[in-house]
């Protein structure tokens, strides 16, 4: 399978690694050609110089960068890959970015005879690194079952969820429920200093029943170190939560402790804390 992977970015970079390792025939394109030919020097594979030129014969075009704005300008630019591709092969969007411009994308690919499908992932730079992402998809079925052995190249579970924008809708879900576990985590961990607990026997004594999650067991032996430099940065979380409080305006639900998390991480930005992980909620008590 020919195979092309555009963003090479924290997730991109080992993500195109796995396609490469599985066998497949990887060319890639990132905006900073310099990381692109360290890739091919670590993962001898391709690389092109714009979007449209690594797209151009491919099965499978797969993208993974910042927001909407870098999704258009690399998908449908003048030179972006979606120009350069053949009817019958697919295009698979791995950003997080809006269920709207998923539902553009469709339409787009569609037109020309492209297959498309949002596919948003969770696991983080580990899961990447490790090859053990989770990917929320949406869009065709005849699509996924292009896709997913593709996937499986770099994920544990990947499941189409509807039609096109209901990856990204589901990464929305992940993310809220995300927000309220690490503050309940970070809120918890400052009661029990503030109360004299004990930290590590504390964590391992309750990690045991309900209040265990994959938060608590990841981060909070780097939140109790006051580190914060392991995993998803706030930023990156804060553009994430904006697309998902935006789509709950659309759809009338309410998001009430997304928002105040959303508020709180504002606050760990005003502290410089923009590339911190998500689990720097904890540092507004400690370093303030």
């Amino acid at each position: 399978m020919k195979v092309a992977f555009i963003g090479l970015g924290v997730m991109g970079y080992p993500m195109a690694g796995h396609l490469k390792n599985a066998g497949m025939d990887v060319c890639v394109f990132n905006r900073s050609a310099e990381k692109a030919e360290r890739w091919c020097e670590e993962y001898k594979g391709g690389m092109a110089l714009s979007p449209a030129a690594a797209a151009n014969g491919c099965d499978v075009v797969l993208s993974c960068v910042g927001n909407d704005n870098d999704v258009r300008e690399v998908l449908l630019g003048s030179d972006g890959a979606l120009s350069a591709m053949h009817s019958g092969c697919l295009l698979v969007d791995h950003t997080t970015a809006s269920a709207s411009l998923a539902r553009e994308l469709h339409g787009l690919a569609s037109s020309n005879g492209v297959g498309f499908l949002d596919a948003p992932v969770s696991g983080g730079q580990a899961g990447a690194e490790n090859g053990a992402l989770t990917v929320m998809v949406g869009g065709e079925e005849q699509d996924y079952a292009i896709a997913k052995p593709v996937f499986e190249a770099y994920s544990k579970f990947s499941k189409l969820l509807g039609p096109a924008g209901s990856g990204q809708l589901a990464k929305m879900v992940n993310q809220i429920c995300i927000a309220g576990v690490v503050q309940g985590l970070a809120e918890g961990l400052n009661f029990a200093r503030k109360a004299g607990l004990d930290g590590e026997a504390l964590i391992e004594t309750i990690s045991k029943g309900a209040a265990g999650s994959w938060q608590m067991e990841n981060r909070y032996k780097t939140m109790l170190a006051d580190q914060y430099e392991f995993g998803f940065a706030v930023d990156w979380m804060r553009k994430d939560l904006g697309i998902a409080i935006e789509e709950a305006k659309n759809n009338g639900s309410q998001l009430p402790v997304a928002e105040l998390v959303d508020s709180f991480y504002a606050e760990i930005q005003e502290m410089g804390g923009g590339r911190w992980d998500t689990s720097s909620l904890l540092a507004r008590f400690t370093r303030k």
